[in-house]
């Protein structure tokens, strides 16, 4: 098999260093070795998530649409092989294996201390070794459907895609990434089939090792497991979606649920995008300082509205970036939802009126920076963020020379952007008793 590039990627500031083969037909393979550690983490990830429902092959004419949740499904289903549950597998050698599907991808991934070579075979085979039967496929909608009905009764998770549902009108980023159980129903095996030949193709997927592991040895036993395959050339995957209008499609949603305290998040969608590489990290790292200055726990916000009462410790705040939707979100429980919502718009106008202190924007900065650097102590963190990132055309080693390039115009100019009231909405979950 032949190996098209060898190179690595580097960081003078962490002193690290990722070791890169992209292998025929177009698998791309990152090691990063991590001396000393006991503990041995392996991802091996596809670029197919809940939102990749209308597509078609370069070179193919034919375009298709797959129900909702075709990507959750077929992350359960690759678990359940001709020879027996995989996990069994993978518990005979003391590791634990997991695996994830979002938005945007779906990861298969284990973590090992010891076996680890039979263990990453294992990871290899079973991800590129699919078996549906009409009858399995069958069994797994009554185990998904169920798993559907428990989130369905989950206020949290109510509360956030009721959130996204009100800012997205038509960008699937606003379903459920498992689906409702009536598109599962739609699911079959040919469906099944298709969609993993179409984004299971080893130059849609990449591989992520981090251990104290010798990375020649880890590409080599990639080779030899890719060469025992028949991997033809795949056209560029096209993926298909609606075009979002600017605005949001509702202002707010209100439920009814048993919870002990009522919850509200306010969202803002996001109108600047169409960012992709180091742009797309930039504007994300952007997002998120400016997102703790405003209501982290140091800030004035944050200390104010809890001396209030309004939050406790659970609140918090997100942005997500992807190249065609964005959108930030801040809540969390609250005993009076509608106060805590003008509070937050309240003190958002008065940041974007008055700006702020740019000593404030360095502080937090250097704290990111200084969680940043922790945080490669640990290689679950490493594992389970480096391809997200490599999907986006980003490295994740770019944090550091990003977050130094932000400036404070820079955040003051993202205030005035994510935060223009015309785009924001909120999701509001209030006890059965109110």
């Amino acid at each position: 098999m032949a190996v098209i590039c060898e190179r690595f990627l580097e960081n003078d500031t962490i002193k690290e260093k990722v070791y890169v083969a992209t292998l025929d037909p177009g698998l791309e393979v990152f090691v990063f070795p991590k001396k000393g550690y006991n503990k041995q983490y392996a991802s091996f990830a596809t670029q197919f998530g809940s939102i990749d429902n209308t597509f078609y092959v370069e070179g193919k004419e034919n375009l298709l649409e797959v129900p909702d949740g075709v990507a959750h499904f077929l992350e359960h289903k690759l678990f359940e092989g001709e020879q027996g549950n995989v996990f069994d597998e993978f518990a005979r050698f003391g590791a634990s294996a997991n695996a994830y599907t979002n938005f945007t991808m779906t990861n298969y991934l284990f973590s090992s201390t010891d076996h680890f070579e039979k263990c990453f075979d294992l990871l290899l085979n079973f991800v590129q070794d699919p078996y549906f039967t009409k009858e399995s496929v069958e069994k797994e909608k009554g185990i998904i459907a169920q798993e559907i009905r428990m989130y369905e009764d989950n206020p949290s998770w109510r509360l956030f895609f009721n959130l996204l549902g009100s800012l997205f009108a038509v960008h699937p980023v606003r379903k459920d990434i498992a689906g409702t159980v009536e598109s599962i129903m739609d699911i079959d095996e040919e469906v099944l089939y298709k969609c993993y030949r179409t984004f299971y193709h080893p130059s849609n997927m990449a591989l992520f090792v981090v251990g104290d592991l010798e990375p020649e040895r880890v590409i080599h036993q990639v080779i030899d497991n890719l060469e025992k395959k028949n991997y033809q050339p795949m056209g560029e995957i096209k993926r298909i979606y609606p075009e979002e209008p600017k605005n949001v499609r509702e202002k707010c949603v209100r439920e009814k649920m048993e919870v002990s305290q009522p919850l509200l998040n306010l969202g803002f969608k996001d109108p600047n995008v169409g960012f992709t590489g180091r742009e797309l990290f930039k504007k994300e790292l952007a997002s998120e300082l400016l997102l703790e200055m405003l209501f982290g726990k140091a800030s004035e916000t944050y200390t104010r509205l809890y001396e209030e009462g309004l939050i406790n410790d659970q609140f918090g705040s997100t942005f997500v970036g992807e190249k065609d939707y964005g959108y930030s979100i801040m809540g969390g429980e609250t005993p009076d939802p509608d106060k805590l919502y003008q509070e937050l718009l309240s003190s958002i106008k008065q940041y974007t009126q008055g700006g702020f202190r740019e000593e404030d924007f360095e502080r937090q900065r250097r704290k990111m920076l200084g969680e940043f650097l922790r945080s490669f102590n640990s290689l679950e963190f490493i594992a389970n963020n480096f391809l997200y990132y490599h999907f986006r055309d980003n490295n994740l080693f770019d944090f550091v020379s990003l977050l130094k390039e932000i400036t404070a115009e820079d955040i003051q100019v993202r205030l005035r952007e994510l935060f223009d009231e015309k785009y924001h909405s909120c999701s509001i979950i209030n006890n059965n008793g109110r």
